[in-house]
């Protein structure tokens, strides 16, 4: 038993909040740039759909875009509870967010977000009447990453698997915004 013990992976926990939590989750968003957005559907059931996070603000705001006839639109409108599942490389970069949506039709924050590649589903471009911001406010989440980077990472794992012992590389906790 205790060889069993000796080969467990010994798990890093690093807890983050406010400045230090805002700027973990830019770095993991950013790998990732977009996610799995999760809202209440009817019926108790959740919707989940990807999005592409358009900008991370300095207060830690999620911000995408979304047609203002969306079902998703129609969602937040009932509960602008959300949940938001990143994962930016197939071993590393995961992050899990909860928060609250407000939807508008902000034509600044439009303006500043544009993308030319947004006329795809807003074909009268940066002026379609369509076109709503969402900000996402979240209030706490989780993260998993690696404390090194990818190539030190998959080092350790090729050694470890040769070697047959655990060379973990992980790092993980909670964020509050």
């Amino acid at each position: 038993m205790d060889s069993i013990n000796q080969q467990q992976p010994e798990h890093n926990r690093e807890d983050l909040s406010g400045a230090a939590a805002i700027d973990k989750m830019g770095k993991l968003i950013k790998a990732a740039q977009t996610c799995f957005f999760c809202t209440a559907a009817p019926g108790g059931q959740v919707d989940a759909r990807p999005m592409s996070v358009l900008d991370v603000d300095e207060q830690g705001n999620l911000w995408f875009m979304s047609a203002i006839d969306s079902h998703k639109n129609q969602e937040l409108r009932d509960n602008p509870a959300v949940r938001l599942f990143f994962q930016g490389s197939p071993h590393s970069e995961f992050l899990h967010l909860e928060g609250t949506a407000t939807v508008s039709q902000d034509k600044a924050k439009i303006r500043e977000l544009w993308k030319f590649v947004l006329k795809t589903w807003f074909t009268e471009g940066e002026d379609d009447p369509r076109i709503t911001v969402i900000k996402v406010a979240p209030s706490h989440g989780y993260y998993w990453d690696n404390k090194h980077g990818n190539a030190v990472a998959g080092v350790k794992m090729l050694i470890g698997a040769a070697a047959g012992v655990t060379l973990d590389d992980s790092i993980e906790g909670t964020l509050r915004v």
